[in-house]
C-alpha cells in the first residue's frame, strides 16, 4: 500500500500535532509555508493537507474537512502591524500571507478591498514593513510574538474584532483530506491524529524542542511553547458544536464577500 502524502506547515503547532506521525515514517511528509500549502491544494498535490479555511471553502468538492487538527481558538487571530497608526488603508500597500488565507479574508472584511495587495511569505512580512516597502502587514503564526523586535506596533487584532462581532473562536487553519481517499483509512487517520494531539497536550513537559527547531523559524523555547499553547487546544482534538458554528459564520462571510461559491452541503460531512 502506498504511503499517504501529507503536507503541513513548519509552524510549531503543526509539528507538535503531527509529531508522532512524522517520527513514525508511515507517511510521506512535505512541508511548506501556508501560501505554498494553499497553492498545492488547487493542484491536488497532497492526500491530506493543512490549509487556510478560505482555501478549504474554495475546494470543498475535492477535499473534506477533518474534525481534528484545526487551528481554531480565541486570542490567536492575525495582527495588523505597522510603524505608525493607520485608520484608513485606502490606496496603501499591505503585505499579506496570501490571498487565499483567513488573514486576507478577515482584513478585507473589516477594512475593505481598496488597497494594494502585496503577497509574500508570512516570515518576510515584518521585514518589509520595517524597511518601508509596505505601509502595513497582516502577520500570522509565531510572528505575533516577535514583531516588536522589528520596532513595529500592533495596529489591529483581527481575531479580537472577529470575537467581538461573533463571540466565537476564530477558524484559522484546517486539515483536509481528498474525498477520493477510502473512508476507513480517513477514519483511522483522524482517530490517530486526535489521540496524538490529546496525549501531547496532556504531556507538554515532554515537548521535544530540538525536534521542533528543525522546522521553526523562531528558535527560542519560550516562543515555541507559547505558540503551541495558543494554537493547539480542545478544538484541535475535536471541533465540537462551537467550532463548527464558527466555521459556518466564517464560510458565510466568505460567500457574502464574493470569495467563494455557496456549497453548503459540502461544508461538513456528518
Amino acid at each position: 500500500m502506498n504511503k499517504l502524502k501529507l503536507s503541513i506547515s513548519t509552524c510549531p503547532n503543526d509539528i507538535f500535532m503531527f509529531y508522532d506521525m512524522i517520527k513514525s515514517d508511515d507517511y510521506n511528509f512535505t512541508f511548506g509555508d501556508i501560501k505554498e500549502l494553499n497553492d498545492g491544494i488547487k493542484n491536488g498535490e497532497a492526500d491530506i493537507s493543512k490549509l487556510s479555511f478560505l482555501t478549504y471553502f474554495k475546494n470543498m468538492k475535492k477535499y473534506k474537512l477533518l474534525n481534528s487538527g484545526t487551528a481554531l481558538g480565541k486570542n490567536c487571530g492575525p495582527l495588523v502591524i505597522g510603524k505608525r497608526d493607520i485608520k484608513d488603508f485606502k490606496g496603501l500597500k499591505i503585505a499579506v500571507p496570501g490571498k487565499n488565507t483567513t488573514a486576507f479574508l478577515l482584513f478585507t472584511h473589516f477594512f475593505g478591498k481598496d488597497f494594494e495587495v502585496v503577497e509574500t511569505l508570512f516570515s518576510d512580512i515584518m521585514e518589509l514593513v520595517k524597511r518601508g516597502k509596505v505601509d502595513a502587514g497582516v502577520i500570522i503564526h509565531e510572528s505575533r510574538f516577535t514583531y516588536h523586535k522589528y520596532g513595529l506596533k500592533k495596529l489591529y487584532d483581527l481575531g479580537e474584532l472577529w470575537e467581538n462581532n461573533t463571540n466565537l473562536p476564530l477558524p484559522l487553519g484546517a486539515i483536509a483530506v481528498k474525498r477520493s481517499i477510502d473512508e476507513n483509512i480517513v477514519k483511522m487517520f483522524e482517530k490517530n491524529l486526535s489521540n496524538s494531539i490529546k496525549y501531547n497536550l496532556e504531556n507538554l513537559e515532554k515537548v521535544d524542542f530540538d525536534f521542533l527547531k528543525r522546522y521553526s523559524d523562531e528558535m527560542e523555547n519560550d516562543v515555541l511553547l507559547k505558540h503551541i499553547k495558543l494554537y493547539v487546544n480542545k478544538y484541535s482534538i475535536d471541533l465540537g458544536d462551537e467550532g463548527k458554528e464558527a466555521i459556518k459564520i466564517l464560510y458565510n462571510t466568505a460567500v457574502k464577500s464574493g470569495f467563494c461559491d455557496s456549497l453548503d452541503p459540502y461544508l461538513f460531512d456528518e
